[in-house]
């Protein structure tokens, strides 16, 4: 009967435990999706520095090292770039299949980028020793920019924001529609 009572006893326990997991499964669950995706490309890259030979602490990552970690990531990549010598070359919308590669795109390379230089700040880095904003990274991601803008014949021209064409002060407008104060027009 005892072995029942612990056995019930360990039971109420583990439910607990569970119900708490639960609740902090649930509360990290309210970050939103930036943040979760910064934080997912952190621990990715964190697990490349440790899998690299020699393991790499995060103190002595270069931008060479950010760029050996973006080139292992092309072969994951979703995104068909022609070479010069393919028929297919500069067309947005080839009509057949080719045997060009997958590659990562520029745009997801770019905010990558972008969320890894904000973790990495985060995650104790200063800012003047931060690898992903190295000058070698930033020419990679616009000779990669290039490469594909010109393998799918599209252009990454920067777009030009439209200003609102400027009104008129809030304060006069109103004083405009207000009526006269009396005795303004009689002298």
């Amino acid at each position: 009967m005892d072995s029942i009572r612990e056995m019930d006893s360990s039971i109420s326990i583990n439910s607990t435990n569970i119900s708490n997991n639960s609740v902090v499964a649930s509360s990290s669950s309210t970050s939103s999706r930036y943040e979760n995706q910064k934080r997912r490309d952190w621990n990715t890259f964190d697990q490349y520095l440790k899998n690299h030979r020699p393991p790499l602490s995060l103190s002595r990552c270069s931008g060479a090292h950010v760029l050996e970690f973006l080139r292992y990531l092309d072969q994951f990549g979703k995104t068909k770039v022609h070479t010069p010598i393919c028929p297919f070359y500069g067309h947005p919308n080839p009509p057949a299949p080719c045997p060009c590669p997958l590659r990562q795109a520029w745009g997801s390379l770019d905010a990558l980028i972008g969320r890894l230089r904000a973790a990495f700040e985060e995650n104790g880095g200063k800012p003047e020793a931060n690898p992903f904003g190295a000058r070698a990274v930033r020419l990679y991601l616009r000779e990669v920019r290039d490469l594909q803008s010109k393998a799918r014949g599209i252009s990454y021209e920067k777009k030009k924001r439209k200003r609102p064409p400027p009104q008129q002060p809030q304060q006069q407008q109103q004083i405009s529609s207000l009526p006269p104060p009396p005795g303004a027009g009689a002298n």
